[in-house]
């Protein structure tokens, strides 16, 4: 969907919807005002005729109003003017192009009844653009009535040309979360890990520089643990890097971010149940997150030097597979006693981030992955878990949740737990049971960062939306992370 930016008195094309976004329990104003006085009156009696309000997330739709400058008007809330910031304009945007994303228009205004609310004129575009999102290239039968007609969705500022030149970086973020989204949302037969690695490949005409890996020069460097978890697929492992250097000095020490990319996971040896096992093609989700960041800091030319490293395996038992009790050498020497083969994410992270420290010697690692189910039981569906051995890393990153949107909630690492991932013969378990399930996931893996300020997320909760409640984000993939991670780089890590 394109954007544009105009003003007010544009005359509206035909075929077009004009939402209007108002404050709880106040009257209309501004371009609201307008409108009704235009119509005769049709937004006042309309409103003595609803329960309308305008809390967040109302919607009010009026069918051609006598007079309106659109064929149909769509009033929608923005809950209390104090509460109003850029994620409440991106929701209310969101809200207002869902209300008439398949009406047979084409064209959405989106107007706003107080001027000083046009502050929020590029976030509303981003929201607009994020609620658009839509994965359907493999639906060849699709009524014309159930697809999204608006092909333009038309913001109102009172400076387009200015509001056009900031929203920049908010449509190369809206590029990225798309493209990770699309990751996450690809069917496991056509995104096994040597395709993922090829699509990240193509990302080096954003200006990335990605090295991939494959099994070969894994074994080499001693990577038995991550690559234990492939041995029984068919599909071969990859681990792939990608850099950006827009620091001014090229040599700047870098920030990491690391991911887990299980293509697909059938639990390997310890199966899952057939329920739902259709969902573990988004068990990479932590490793699109960290290729849509990738993606937005090459697309807006971040100030900064940041690697990404991903570890591309699929987890499927066949005779070759790996067995419950076998012990696997980790590139750091480690060795591993895996007891549960459905507990693999943190055997390739624990080989990606080791990798990733030795390589680079970065400023710190952040990790993404859909590790444990725990996290879903600990937090529910909208909080990712935040485990960490540095409390400035973890302020960062909750400040960056807490302005983008994407909620965190830092979670304990008690070394009383290790005890439960200690093994009888190797030097660790991957699994330490039920009780604390994500917190001894995370110690596991704290056991291949040394002392480099580190973090970890557990998005199991939060990489995929079936139903959804956010406007922004359809039912599906999400793209969690990308956000998040770009606006601590962003705030904290530039220039």
């Amino acid at each position: 969907m394109e954007i544009e930016f105009v003003k007010f008195e544009a005359a509206a094309p035909e075929k077009a919807a004009l939402a209007v976004i108002v404050f709880e329990g106040e009257v209309l104003s501004g371009s609201a005002a307008d409108i009704d006085k235009a119509s005769g009156g049709a937004l006042t009696r309309a409103l003595a005729n609803t329960r309308f309000t305008g809390g967040k997330g109302q919607t009010l739709d009026l069918l051609s109003p006598t007079g309106a400058p659109a064929g149909r008007i769509v009033l929608v809330g923005a809950g209390k003017r104090e509460a109003w910031d850029d994620i409440a304009a991106e929701h209310a945007a969101a809200s207002g192009y869902s209300a008439v994303k398949a009406s047979g228009l084409e064209v959405l205004r989106i107007a706003f009844a107080d001027p000083a609310a046009e502050r929020g004129a590029v976030h509303a575009a981003l929201g607009a653009r994020l609620a658009a999102y839509r994965f359907d290239r493999y639906r060849t039968k699709e009524p014309a009535e159930k697809k999204p007609s608006i092909t333009m969705t038309e913001i109102v500022a009172a400076d387009p040309d200015a509001a056009l030149a900031a929203f920049a970086d908010q449509a190369a973020l809206a590029d990225a979360v798309a493209f990770a989204r699309d990751l996450v949302s690809e069917p496991a037969n056509v995104l096994y890990p040597v395709e993922f690695a090829r699509r990240l490949k193509a990302l080096e005409g954003l200006g990335l520089e990605v090295s991939i890996l494959g099994e070969a020069e894994m074994k080499d460097l001693g990577m038995g643990s991550l690559l234990g978890v492939g041995q029984g697929s068919g599909r071969e492992s990859q681990l792939v890097v990608m850099r950006w250097n827009g620091a001014a000095d090229p040599a700047a020490q870098p920030v990491a971010f690391v991911g887990k990319g299980v293509c697909f996971d059938t639990g390997g040896i310890s199966l899952k149940p057939a329920d739902g096992m259709e969902d573990m093609k988004w068990d990479m989700g932590g490793a699109a997150a960290v290729s849509g960041l990738m993606h937005v800091l090459a697309a807006r030319k971040a100030k900064v030097n940041a690697v990404g490293v991903v570890g591309l395996v699929e987890n499927m038992p066949d005779g070759n597979a790996q067995r419950p009790g076998d012990v696997v050498t980790s590139m750091s020497g480690q060795t591993i006693e895996v007891i549960n083969t459905d507990a693999e994410g943190r055997l390739v992270l624990a080989d990606a981030l080791w990798y990733t420290q030795r390589e680079f010697k970065p400023k710190f690692m952040v990790d993404l992955a859909t590790l444990t189910g725990a996290i879903i039981i600990s937090l529910g569906n909208d909080y990712a878990g935040l485990f960490s051995n540095n409390d400035e890393l973890s302020e960062n990153l909750l400040a960056a949740s807490k302005a983008e949107g994407e909620p965190l909630w830092r979670m304990p690492l008690p070394a009383a737990y290790d005890k439960q991932i200690e093994s009888m013969i190797a030097d660790v378990k991957n699994t330490g049971g039920r009780p604390g399930g994500s917190i001894t996931a995370a110690l596991f893996l704290k056991k291949f960062v040394n002392d480099l300020p580190w973090a970890h997320l557990d998005i199991a909760s939060t990489a995929w939306k079936k139903p959804s409640s956010v406007p922004t984000i359809p039912e599906g993939a999400t793209g969690y992370g990308v956000r998040l991670l770009n606006r601590m780089v962003a705030d904290k890590y530039e220039g």
